[in-house]
């Protein structure tokens, strides 16, 4: 519990440095617990996916969305961008089996998203973006 009292305090304080709400800190703020659960949930959530050559989730850190906010083009040609620059978000970067391409993963309370991009987050594509909770 020690470690997630820190860690909510560290993400309570560092919210406004970052000028967006942070998923974390929103957690932390309901109860200790809470950070705990939800990380755990949303790991299980990613691993239930079974996304072909994405090794298994075990870790996921806090990240801005201005740092994992990659442009996408969809299908008709238009670019679009899934998160918020501004806020807080839980994700990772996990190395594809095979490839010299990675999965980046990220996700909030409500949705989730796994994203494939090659060196410094070129030629991205979405994978799964899925409501989850």
């Amino acid at each position: 519990m020690l470690a997630v009292q820190h860690l909510c305090r560290m993400h309570l304080i560092q919210r406004p440095a970052f000028g967006g709400e942070c998923v974390v800190a929103s957690c932390c703020q309901k109860n200790e617990g809470c950070w705990k659960a939800f990380k755990e949930k949303l790991i299980a959530a990613f691993n239930a996916l079974h996304v072909d050559g994405m090794p298994e989730v075990t870790d996921l850190n806090a990240l801005r969305g201005s740092f994992i906010n990659l442009e996408y083009t969809l299908p008709s040609g238009q670019a679009v961008r899934v998160w918020d620059d501004n806020r807080i978000y839980l994700g990772n970067q996990l190395c594809k089996k095979g490839s010299n391409r990675c999965y980046g993963l990220a996700a909030d309370e409500k949705y989730l998203l796994v994203c494939e991009y090659g060196d410094l987050g070129a030629d991205p594509e979405i994978i799964v973006l899925k409501r989850w909770n």
